[in-house]
């Protein structure tokens, strides 16, 4: 299983998965990575090649990382999971990763982050704006990982931020159903369906847009207090209820640069109409 792919992804997971499914229908021979053994058949079952990994096991096997680096093009599609240690952990993965492809044919990386690397700054964010994030804030460790890649090069980076994910089993009425008192209800929402996130990343790939940032999100931006009630009644569950607040933290997370750059016309604009 040595053969050399067209594109690897590391992480087929709820959105490396369907990648991954996009690329092979438009004709890509695709290697994929799961930490599940149980999940190995299923990769195969949909036409890649399958590789266990776990960048958190000291005992892996090397060799089989090796094979899944044995590509010009590897999507990075590993969820942080920031909250239990600070992002040291997280950190850590990403350096021996790195560590590895510098004996690898890797020569561009797509790594998939999150608009949570920009704090609350009352105003339209663009893809600039993570100059504002302080070591102190939650998204600094994001920002970090992210120029682990950019600042090598061995490769050429781009790095999409998506906002918040949903589509499939994902729905938004289910974020904040039942819950009372619930702060910012001014603030804007900022979240985009699965099926853009796919078309966004394979357009990325196919139009060789490397070396850039992109921000990722739908058009529209509904207030939390008129998203999220309607969001769980759809499904049948309790609407959650705002405070009041004399000051709202927020952020409006601008899709321009992406939407002109590749160009990019979104399949849904409207979180409204995602339930």
């Amino acid at each position: 299983m040595n053969d050399k792919a067209d594109i690897s992804i590391l992480g087929c997971g709820w959105l490396g998965l369907p990648l991954a499914e996009a690329l092979i229908n438009a004709g890509k021979h695709v290697k994929g990575s799961t930490t599940s053994p149980a999940k190995l058949d299923l990769l195969a079952q949909k036409g890649i090649t399958p590789y266990l990994i776990d960048l958190q096991d000291e005992e892996a096997d090397k060799a089989i990382l090796d094979e899944l680096l044995e590509t010009d093009v590897l999507v990075i599609s590993i969820p942080p999971r920031l909250r239990s240690d600070g992002g040291s952990a997280y950190l850590g993965q990403l350096h021996k990763l790195v560590k590895t492809m510098l004996n690898a044919p890797v020569r561009k990386v797509l790594f998939i982050s999150s608009t949570s690397v920009y704090d609350d700054l009352n105003h339209i964010v663009t893809e600039t704006d993570d100059m504002f994030t302080k070591p102190t804030d939650p998204g600094y460790t994001l920002l970090q990982a992210e120029r682990l890649f950019q600042e090598r090069e061995e490769w050429l980076t781009t790095v999409v931020r998506f906002a918040g994910l949903v589509g499939d089993d994902r729905s938004p009425g289910r974020f904040m159903a039942g819950k009372t008192n619930v702060p910012n209800g001014d603030a804007p929402v900022n979240l985009i369906h699965r099926d853009d996130c796919i078309s966004i990343l394979k357009r990325i790939i196919e139009q060789e847009k490397w070396g850039e940032v992109y921000n990722a999100c739908s058009d529209e931006h509904p207030m939390r207090r008129d998203f999220y009630p309607p969001a769980a009644i759809a499904l049948g569950l309790e609407p959650p209820t705002f405070i009041e607040m004399q000051e709202t933290h927020f952020k409006i997370i601008s899709n321009q640069k992406l939407k002109q750059d590749l160009p990019y016309v979104f399949q849904h604009p409207d979180p409204m109409r995602f339930f």
